[in-house]
């Protein structure tokens, strides 16, 4: 029998109170003490509406007519207040058709300030004014110019706002980054998640969230089958096609699924919960080695060497596939980094005409860039309205503007040819920085879209700014500016406390959505809080990080979902745990951050030892890999080496979609993975302190270790030859924040194909490459 004091520990949580409706199931005995709060009952169905529900009243046994069920309780309780349930099902005698097995957890004394998160898809219930009914709607007028316009998402799921009725959310557990749901009360300062595997033999589980009219209870609902009346689309729903199994004598489910509660700091803590917890139930992913990093690296650059062009509007680098260029977010004066990393003459010339190009074309009066020019040298604008024909531009776009721009000019020195700098493209980024002091001073936030020719901010309230500090970190650096770096400072703490604080997502980053919470604009704010910790040494900053890192975590596929058997991921055996859902409108994981290496992850674990940023990091990489059209491993039937921006585990874009790749390729996909292989080590080690951790497709077996040395074996078992890139230092060293351009002092290691090397490496560095004997 479990304790009573554990289950209040878990369920009562500090004045909370489980409760359950009076014709509701009686649990077993040892769910007695949380007071009815777990509900156990079958719903039969015609088509997906329920037509009866039967609740399972005097404890394990229910009889339904000639239908006889019984259920069977296995249940673990873990030191840490978590218990992990495996619930079956039975039907013992009898046969039933159109029927599912239904848990309830219900909880009164409910508040609508309750923080409710879904991972990768529900953040705060996603409980704001809704529009459209379809992908990347218009925005209606009164969000333009006006800084009391409402935080405004599109069609998704989503409980509803004060004095709207029917307040419920239904989802499939592939819509998640990890099946299961959770909510933050901070009346009470508690913080509870179920978990859930992705499936039982009757397929995906449901996930439904529903509010009665009074707002005061809530029930968290997880269904097997999942038995949505309609599944979320892109910004719109359709009918969902669920069907309900029949059953036969013998037949049975058996659900399995993790309840944890806990007390939590805050929204935050709240985070670094689930980033504790998210892999428990699914456990841990099997990440293959199929393309080492150095590889993937000379394909990607190879492919963007080839998509350099000219135009009537400039020179510049293909972006995506067309010949209109878009500037930051997925393309523009990013995929030029890598290029310029090669430090190879020509390419050098190719990343100067584009820079040229870009700030003589595409900077407004105001300092702002405009963020799309086609192919015959025209302006376009984004997101505009027909009351408001000013031309418009993305800030997060601008945002990835002064943040690469400076990154370009500190691999130039790093690289010796500082001479080559242009003193416009200094003069752009000054330009810029300003733009943004400005707009900070004047409003208090950077807007989500704004006017380059003015500088006004035409629409406000998202995080579209949240790279910015960043950017302006490495301004005020660079150009010894400690205004501007005081600026930096008080806007990341400001988005961090407004939206990962209050709200517990950034929004509104990404192009094609509306204010909508997204992975882009969370790892773009990990950027910068990472950036205000190598520029201040506060801790602050890095504890902030540690948070966000959690939220990046919950955009990122935590396990390898199961695809459908006929689908081309299931074929090629994909594992896609580190993929990265898009938005809570565009339901899709990719492979990668748009766009990043997210090597601000690396720093974080660098900087705290602790592995969960790593594994994060780590996922992400190799699911990147998963998708890279390579021979005998076809996804996007298109380069060698190219890869798209579509990991569909959901039905989103219908049931077909599912597990198959899109044939074509983006750009900013390859941009990304070339970015990992440059800016992530292959192997980071701290010789004589006993910390390995491997990026790379290779193996690494530790033969021999001592106070300042350690001998590895690198084994490669893909088809293609390595050069590892391998980061060695101290504890000591590991203080110091990590620039930008540490990864041109990473020594690299060749290890063929097939092959191993044994190398020595020392705390200071130096490799020592030995005999395989």
């Amino acid at each position: 029998m479990i304790s009573k004091v554990k289950w209040m520990s878990v369920w009562l949580m500090a004045g909370w109170t489980a409760i359950a409706c009076a014709q509701q199931a009686v649990p077993p005995a040892a769910i007695g003490p949380m007071n009815g709060g777990l509900k156990i009952s079958l719903q039969q169905y015609e088509g997906t509406v329920v037509q009866r529900s039967l609740p399972f009243r005097n404890g394990n046994v229910l009889a339904d007519g000639i239908n006889v069920w019984q259920l069977d309780w296995k249940m673990k309780p873990a030191a840490d207040g978590t218990i992990d349930v495996a619930l079956g099902c039975r039907l013992l005698k009898g046969k039933a058709t159109a029927t599912a097995l239904v848990v309830d957890f219900v909880f009164g004394d409910w508040r609508e300030d309750n923080y409710v998160l879904v991972p990768g898809i529900v953040y705060n219930g996603n409980r704001y004014r809704a529009i459209g009914n379809g992908y990347s709607p218009q925005y209606p007028k009164d969000m333009y110019f006006n800084p009391g316009a409402p935080l405004t998402i599109s069609n998704n799921p989503r409980l509803a706002l004060p004095g709207e009725s029917n307040s419920f959310l239904e989802l499939q557990s592939t819509n998640t980054a990890a099946p299961g749901m959770s909510f933050y009360a901070p009346a009470t300062g508690q913080s509870w998640f179920v978990l859930m595997e992705q499936q039982t033999r009757l397929g995906n589980n449901g996930i439904s969230i529903i509010e009665n009219q009074q707002r005061d209870t809530c029930t968290f609902r997880i269904t097997a089958p999942a038995m949505r009346t309609r599944a979320a689309g892109f910004g719109d729903f359709h009918a969902s096609g669920d069907k309900a199994p029949d059953w036969s004598a013998g037949d049975e489910v058996v659900l399995r699924f993790k309840i944890s509660g806990r007390k939590s700091d805050g929204i935050p803590g709240h985070l670094r919960h689930f980033m504790d917890i998210r892999k428990s139930v699914t456990g841990p992913n099997a990440p293959r080695n199929l393309v080492p990093m150095s590889k993937l690296a000379q394909l990607g650059t190879d492919i963007c060497r080839g998509n350099f062009t000219e135009t009537k509007a400039g020179k510049f680098y293909l972006p995506e596939n067309s010949r209109h260029f878009q500037l930051g977010w997925v393309s523009g004066m990013i995929n030029t980094f890598p290029m310029l990393a090669l430090n190879d003459p020509l390419e050098r010339s190719r990343v100067a005409e584009e820079l040229d190009f870009i700030v003589s074309k595409m900077q407004g009066k105001s300092g702002y860039f405009y963020g799309f020019i086609s192919e015959d040298g025209k302006l376009g604008t984004e997101k505009a309205h027909p009351d408001f024909p000013e031309l418009q531009a993305m800030v997060r776009k601008n945002g990835d503007v002064l943040f690469w721009l400076m990154k370009h000019l500190l691999l130039l020195k790093a690289q010796g040819h500082g001479s080559t700098i242009n003193p416009q493209w200094e003069t752009a980024a000054q330009r810029l920085a300003a733009a943004f002091v400005k707009t900070w001073k004047a409003h208090g936030e950077f807007g989500q879209y704004i006017v380059p020719e003015t500088g006004d901010v035409a629409v406000f309230n998202s995080s579209a700014g949240a790279i910015v500090p960043a950017g302006l970190a490495l301004a005020a650096d660079y150009f010894r500016r400690p205004d501007w770096l005081a600026v930096a400072g008080d806007a990341a703490g400001f988005y961090y406390r407004r939206d990962v604080e209050q709200r517990g997502f950034n929004s509104g980053a990404c192009g094609d959505i509306s204010q909508d919470a997204d992975s882009e604009t969370a790892f773009g704010f990990m950027e910068s809080l990472m950036a205000m910790y190598r520029y201040t040494g506060k801790a602050i900053w890095l504890e902030r990080a540690k948070a966000q890192a959690a939220l990046c975590a919950s955009w990122t596929l935590a396990y390898d979902p199961v695809f459908p058997p006929g689908s081309a991921i299931a074929k090629l055996g994909g594992r896609m745990a580190g993929a990265v859902w898009a938005s809570s409108q565009n339901k899709h994981a990719a492979p990668g951050v748009c766009t990043s290496s997210a090597d601000h992850l690396f720093k974080l674990f660098r900087a705290t030892g602790d592995r969960h940023f790593a594994d994060l990091l780590r996922d992400i990489q190799h699911a990147h890999t998963e998708a890279v059209n390579m021979p005998g491993h076809i996804t996007t039937n298109y380069l060698i080496g190219s890869s798209m921006e579509r990991i569909q585990p959901s039905d989103a874009e219908g049931a077909g979609a599912i597990g198959n790749f899109i044939h074509t390729r983006n750009s900013w996909t390859e941009t990304n993975g070339i970015l990992m292989a440059m800016e992530i080590p292959g192997i980071y080690v701290r010789p004589g302190e006993g910390l390995l951790y491997v990026f790379d497709h290779v193996k690494a077996e530790k033969l021999a270790e001592d106070k300042s040395s350690v001998t590895l074996r690198l084994t490669n078992t893909t088809p293609y030859d390595a050069a590892v890139s391998i980061f060695a230092e101290n504890a000591r060293q590991a203080r110091t924040a990590m620039g930008y351009t540490q990864f041109m002092q990473w020594p690299k290691v060749s290890v063929p194909s097939g092959g191993a090397t044994n190398v020595k490496i020392n705390s200071n560095g130096n490799i020592q490459m030995l005999s395989d004997r």
